[in-house]
């Protein structure tokens, strides 16, 4: 993997090849236009916000808050950056499938326009998800609510479009309860969030679990997904994981370098891992899958019961595997002993420095590091 110049982009799409699994170091219009008709199944779209922000901003006790203040995001007018706008989201309808969707994520300053954008260009809005953040930054000057969600638009290309939805596995990741369109995610922190030089490496790094969820619901292994705003590579570290093929553009050379590096140490996951099925039963307060988004337990862990009796693998969408049988924590721990129903956040545990403990203690941990 390895950032192309625009006259590699233009030499290895020339012959209608797609730049699988590359970056495209190029204005995302300008690469578009070089990419085939109908050769993408899913875009994931973070566009500039156009913040507008008029000046720095500061913490009461007198600290410099690291806000989006790059070229990137500032354009003169409305009318400028919907020109733009509808420019990337021509580009984005021509190479996407038939069957593919478009996800757009922003914050209040941009997704109205954007919405209405998507919409004029005759694509057909299917959900607005919000990203509820459980640990946003407060309005420091107390004039206003805290902004503590972004929405994201799901988008097919028309509305009789037949649309990749994986509802079982959506189900399955929340335990057994319809996956909602209001989503609790951090921003953001600790070793996630990439930096250089002590400071963050971008400004508005998107969450690993945000396109974990995003990709589960509506790709399949070896789909293509093309982010135009690739940023550090949230989408295609995600992509590599989950076993798709991505395609990411982005014209500032710092960023590309830090991508190159994330998306290298990636490691995809076992093939098995990647199968997705749903079943019914009930959900606790924080779902299984959740711990399975955020990287507590990784597809792949190997769960077992307190005697060691049986052992299963978590897979992908949070469901386990156990030689043949699969099913939800509460739904495969109940085959496995023939009962009516079982437990799951009890019966399975992880081994911890030899010593077994509850999957329930994860969940535990979960709640406390992401109390609102």
């Amino acid at each position: 993997m390895g950032v192309l110049t625009k006259i590699e982009r233009r030499a290895a799409t020339k012959g209608v090849a797609l730049p699988l699994d590359q970056i495209l170091m190029d204005d995302c219009i300008e690469a578009m236009r070089a990419l085939p008709d109908a050769s993408v199944d899913m875009i994931f779209a973070d566009p500039p916000y156009n913040l507008q922000l008029g000046g720095d901003l500061f913490r009461p006790e007198g600290g410099r808050v690291d806000a989006v203040d790059n070229d990137w995001d500032k354009f003169d007018t409305f009318a400028h950056y919907d020109q733009f706008t509808r420019a990337w989201l021509a580009e984005a309808r021509r190479i996407l499938k038939d069957s593919g969707t478009i996800w757009v994520i922003g914050s209040y300053h941009n997704i109205f326009r954007v919405g209405a954008a998507i919409q004029d260009q005759g694509y057909w809005i299917l959900n607005d998800i919000v990203w509820r953040k459980s640990n946003p930054m407060p309005n420091f000057k107390g004039t206003r609510f805290t902004n503590a969600h972004e929405t994201l638009i799901w988008a097919a290309k028309s509305e009789s479009a037949r649309y990749t939805f994986n509802y079982r596995a959506m189900k399955t990741l929340n335990d057994e309860l319809q996956m909602r369109s209001d989503w609790l995610f951090p921003i953001c922190s600790g070793a996630e969030r990439l930096k250089r030089g002590g400071h963050k490496a971008h400004p508005t790094q998107k969450p690993e679990a945000l396109l974990y969820r995003v990709l589960l619901a509506c790709t399949n292994p070896g789909d293509v997904i093309l982010d135009p705003f690739f940023g550090t590579g949230t989408t295609g570290a995600v992509a590599k994981r989950l076993g798709r093929r991505w395609i990411g553009i982005e014209r500032e050379s710092s960023y590309c370098d830090v991508a190159r590096e994330r998306i290298a140490a990636a490691l995809p996951l076992d093939e098995s891992a990647l199968k997705t099925m749903q079943s019914p039963t009930a959900a606790p307060k924080v779902a299984f899958g959740v711990l399975v988004e955020t990287g507590m337990l990784k597809p792949g862990a190997v769960l077992m019961d307190a005697k060691r009796r049986w052992r299963a693998t978590v897979r992908a969408d949070g469901s386990l595997d156990a030689s043949g049988a699969s099913g939800s924590i509460h739904k495969l721990g109940a085959t496995l002993q023939g009962a009516p129903s079982c437990n799951g956040w009890t019966f399975w545990h992880y081994e911890d420095a030899g010593a077994l403990k509850p999957i329930d203690a994860l969940r535990q941990t979960y709640l406390l590091a992401n109390e609102a």
